[in-house]
């Protein structure tokens, strides 16, 4: 059975599989060139002391992405082993 939650809401150490991206535009066309796309692995590294940014693991890279962002990006935290 599938869990699928915003990546905000994700944990530091959790990971699991982009499932989907929401955004349309410019912002879809930014995520989706920073790496995040749908099937890809992603995993938490660490979060700014305010929550914002997050730093996140994917395809052996770390990168930085804001909150109001990572709200568009859905990922299935059953879709990945950890």
């Amino acid at each position: 059975m599938s869990q699928i939650v915003n990546l905000r809401q994700m944990q530091v150490g959790q990971q699991g599989k982009i499932a989907a991206v929401e955004a349309l535009g410019e912002m879809n066309r930014r995520i989706r060139d920073m790496g995040l796309i749908p099937g890809t692995t992603v995993s938490i590294v660490g979060r700014a002391p305010l929550k914002d940014p997050v730093a996140l693991r994917l395809s052996g890279v770390t990168i930085s992405l804001r909150n109001s962002e990572a709200d568009f990006i859905k990922v299935d935290l059953s879709g990945a082993s950890s």
